[in-house]
This record gives C-alpha cells, sequence and structure tokens, in this order.
C-alpha cells in the first residue's frame, strides 16, 4: 500500500512554508546588515573627508572613545540582547554602525579613495560567494568554526603585541590570515545564523536573531575589508 498522498500534500506544504519564512528571515538579516554598512560607510566618509571632524575625533582623548566603544556595544549585544526589546535591539544596532563607521573613518586620510573603493568590492564579491557557499553548502562546518575562532584569538594577541613592535611583518603576516579568518568565519556564520532559523520563534525572538545574525555578518564583512585594505590598499 502507498503512502497516503494527502500526508506527501502536507508535508510538501509544510516545508514550503519553512522555506518562504527561511528566506524572509535571511532576506531581513542581510537587510539589517546592508543598512549598517551604509550608514558605517556614511559616517565614516563625512568624518574621515573633513580634516575639522577628523581632528576632533583623532586629535582628542575622544579617540580612546571612538576605538574601544565598538567593542563594549558588541558585547552588550552578546550578554544583553536576550533581555532587550526590539527596540532596543535595532536602536543599539545603528548605534553601534555609527560608532564603527567613527572608529574606522580614519582610512579615508590613510588610503586614496580609489583603493578603498576597489577593496570593498573585492570584499564585496568575496563574502557574497562565501555566504552564498555557507548558506547552500551541505557540509557541517562546525569543525571549522572551531577552528577560526582560535585563528581569531590569535591574531586580536597577535596585534595587541604588535601595538608595541610596530611590526610591519608581523602586520603582514597577520593581515593575509585575517583575510583568510575571516573569509571562512563568513561561510560558517552565514551556515550558522541559517540553522538558528525556526518557523516555531515568536515575532520577537526571530527580529532578534535577525538582528544578531546581521551584527555577526557585519563585524565579518568590516574586518575582511579592513584586512584587504592593508594589503591591497594605496597609502596617501
Amino acid at each position: 500500500m502507498g503512502p497516503d498522498p494527502r500526508l506527501m500534500t502536507r508535508a510538501q506544504a509544510s516545508a514550503a512554508d519553512v522555506d518562504v519564512g527561511l528566506r524572509q528571515y535571511m532576506l531581513r538579516v542581510y537587510n539589517y546588515m546592508t543598512g549598517g554598512l551604509a550608514v558605517t560607510g556614511i559616517i565614516a566618509y563625512v568624518v574621515g573627508t573633513n580634516p575639522t571632524f577628523l581632528n576632533a575625533v583623532y586629535g582628542t582623548p575622544l579617540a580612546y572613545v571612538v576605538m574601544f566603544a565598538p567593542v563594549v556595544l558588541a558585547m552588550i549585544f552578546s550578554f544583553r540582547i536576550a533581555k532587550m526589546s526590539v527596540g532596543g535591539a535595532q536602536a543599539l544596532f545603528w548605534v553601534f554602525a555609527a560608532t564603527m563607521g567613527l572608529s574606522i573613518s580614519y582610512i579615508f586620510a590613510a588610503y586614496t579613495g580609489v583603493s578603498i573603493a576597489r577593496v570593498f568590492f573585492i570584499t564585496a564579491g568575496t563574502f557574497a560567494a562565501m555566504s552564498l557557499y555557507g548558506y547552500t553548502t551541505h557540509r557541517d562546518l562546525t569543525g571549522l568554526g572551531s577552528f577560526l575562532f582560535m585563528g581569531l584569538i590569535g591574531i586580536i594577541i597577535a596585534s595587541v603585541v604588535n601595538i608595541f613592535l610596530a611590526s610591519a611583518a608581523l602586520q603582514f603576516a597577520v593581515s593575509v590570515i585575517g583575510v583568510l579568518i575571516f573569509t571562512g568565519l563568513t561561510a560558517y556564520d552565514t551556515q550558522r545564523i541559517k540553522s538558528m532559523y525556526s518557523e516555531l520563534d515568536g515575532h520577537d525572538i526571530a527580529a532578534k536573531k535577525a538582528i544578531m545574525g546581521a551584527l555577526n555578518l557585519y563585524l565579518d564583512f568590516i574586518n575582511l575589508f579592513l584586512m584587504l585594505l592593508r594589503l591591497f590598499g594605496n597609502r596617501n
């Protein structure tokens, strides 16, 4: 006796609902990420191309606030987002994106505009390819994620050490390894964000998952961009 056609129809309908819901969820993630990058880029450009603004940020003790504020905000996201309202999480995400714009505004004084644009498009292409791979692959990237996280800790420590050593060779090595790490993390985070989706999530939970996922991909993009800029950017 064959399978009941009604059961097959219901199963197919359920799968279709999940696919539609997942696509909407991932679209929300990418929309948040893109919006965050736009806010960061606009603020970085406005501040970085205006000597008065740039001096107000980097010529005063405010530079230390700008430097460490994104780290503090990212930690608040990680530890407090479950208790935040959706509106609060959205507001914090936009504040984070704006603060990051201030933090990286120096690139417009340090590098030529042409090289910044070129590296941005290289980053966008690389990010899109790896995120698509992470979304479509059936390979479990969990083990790769653990390895990449250890590598991330390593380049953070090396970067801190290089503040005191000021070694060009070490900076080059960190940049090369950083490109590989954030390229891999893009695929890993995309798969992880996809796996976090559940059609049973309520509106608030789904919205906060999308915001947190957008933050992770945003950080992958920004860090990949900065690593590539160090390697291929033409300095003023």
